[in-house]
């Protein structure tokens, strides 16, 4: 097992940036007209790469989770549901008309919130609108996020018909009394079952989510948590950290009237979980992300061909430029960021008005374009060939270096600490202890990185 040197944890954890996006999305501003929004989605059809990935932001959830920290909001009644989905296809009929119809979509990702929780027959329109207008790739990936307390048989079976063929189970935890304290509902059907009807209906991938960290877990029970996955046998399962920070999302106060378990303790789950799956035919791809040996993550992986956007890790392959629809969406495009509207009736009303709702976004410089591609090779391939990055933007290694300015000092210390190995001052190998570190090794490519308080970023581990 590899064990976290407990100094190296003290030296290094500090409050730091995720990296989903660079620059980081509270950066991102509301410097942005709407002649430059229409311009930056017709831009974007002469950038790399050509793919199109769609993202579509379902932002229901019938009962708030504690813990949760995304953008969501409670199922309160079906005609808003209903004018959210009618406001959203508007808004894809709108920026559909700026995009080139000949580029393949490899991607479509329905989050949330919580997808499944409103009818199929609105994610069927959905699909049905994309499909109109574009053409799919044969191997594209159409995927789910969702909460098995609203999942059962038919269901499933009716996200099969409609195209989906990837589904992630937000489990969090299998312990029922846990489950309450975070104010998430039991699953539907039996996990077992559950799992069971998804593999036989045909979809070609599972995904299971845990967290760690949660009010009243333990180390046994989060192992507990691992086993039961491992026997449920999905292609991948993922071990978020719970992130407690209720300056951000208030109702995480909620759970302060529980045992946390210890820094010590999150820190011996995290290992556990690098022990239990890698010993059980799971390989690493992130600092909590795991697959089946044959995943096509993990070869991407080897051949240094992952990658990753606000939806989670995919490959360079299927990658394509993010354009994302609905209530606090945000499209991750080659040269800018577009975020819209966060509040569901304020994005419905600005849709009614004008087709579109954006609310901030961030146009990028070609200095932050190249950072942006140095910080993916670290967080996904454990990997920075400098030469390669100089090549890919035509520049000579001494104009790439002095662009992008790393902190020389800082990766020497770190090689020092056995986190990363140097060759030649050019290519930067991540260690398997150093994978634990990989937002700290991220920040020393980033110079424009200023953290003035501790309640910016959640901590690196």
């Amino acid at each position: 097992m590899i064990t976290i040197d407990r100094n190296l944890i003290q030296k290094y954890n500090q409050s730091g940036p995720r990296y989903t996006s660079y620059p980081p999305a509270n950066l991102f501003n509301q410097n942005l007209n709407d002649i430059e929004y229409k311009k930056i989605i017709k831009d974007s059809n002469n950038n790399k790469p050509t793919h199109i990935s769609i993202y579509i932001h379902i932002p229901f959830c019938k009962q708030l989770c504690h813990f949760c920290a995304c953008s969501t909001s409670v199922y309160s009644n079906e005609q808003l549901v209903e004018k959210y989905i009618i406001a959203l296809k508007k808004e894809m009929e709108f920026v559909f008309q700026f995009i080139d119809t000949k580029r393949e979509i490899t991607q479509i990702h329905f989050g949330g919130g919580t997808p499944n929780s409103i009818k199929i027959e609105y994610l069927e329109q959905i699909i049905i609108k994309i499909k109109q207008k574009f053409v799919l790739s044969n191997n594209a990936e159409i995927a789910i996020e969702a909460n098995p307390a609203y999942l059962d048989k038919e269901y499933i079976q009716n996200l099969y018909k409609i195209g989906f063929n990837r589904i992630s189970l937000g489990i969090q935890d299998f312990n029922l009394e846990i489950l309450k304290i975070i104010n998430r509902e039991k699953p539907l059907i039996n996990i077992n079952e559950l799992v069971e009807t998804i593999k036989t209906t045909g979809f070609k991938s599972i995904n299971i989510d845990l967290i760690y960290g949660l009010p009243q877990q333990t180390i046994e029970t989060f192992t507990q948590n691992l086993i039961k996955a491992i026997e449920l046998n999905p292609e991948r399962i993922v071990t978020f950290s719970y992130a407690h920070v209720p300056w951000v999302k208030p109702a995480q106060k909620l759970l302060e009237n529980y045992k946390f378990p210890s820094t010590e303790e999150k820190f011996i789950m995290l290992e556990k979980a690098n022990e239990i799956l890698t010993n059980n035919e799971y390989d690493n791809i992130g600092i909590d992300h795991f697959a089946k040996k044959e995943d096509e993550l993990i070869i991407a992986k080897i051949n240094k061909q992952l990658h990753r956007n606000f939806q989670g890790y995919c490959t360079k392959t299927t990658t394509g430029q993010v354009y994302a629809f609905g209530a606090t969406a945000i499209s991750q495009l080659t040269e800018a960021y577009i975020q819209n509207q966060k509040n569901i009736n304020k994005y419905i009303k600005e849709v009614e008005l004008k087709n579109f709702a954006f609310e901030r976004g961030y146009k990028l410089v070609k200095k932050e374009m190249i950072t942006r591609d140095v910080i993916n090779e670290i967080m996904c391939n454990s990997f920075l060939s400098l030469n390669e990055i100089a090549k890919q933007h035509s520049l000579s290694l001494e104009k790439l270096i002095q662009m992008i300015n790393p902190k020389i000092k800082l990766l020497k210390q770190m090689e020092n600490d056995g986190l990363i190995r140097i060759v030649n001052n050019t290519d930067f190998i991540v260690n398997k202890n150093g994978n634990y570190f990989l937002r700290n090794i991220a920040m020393a490519f980033d110079d424009q990185l200023k953290i003035e308080h501790e309640n910016i970023y959640s901590k690196t581990i």
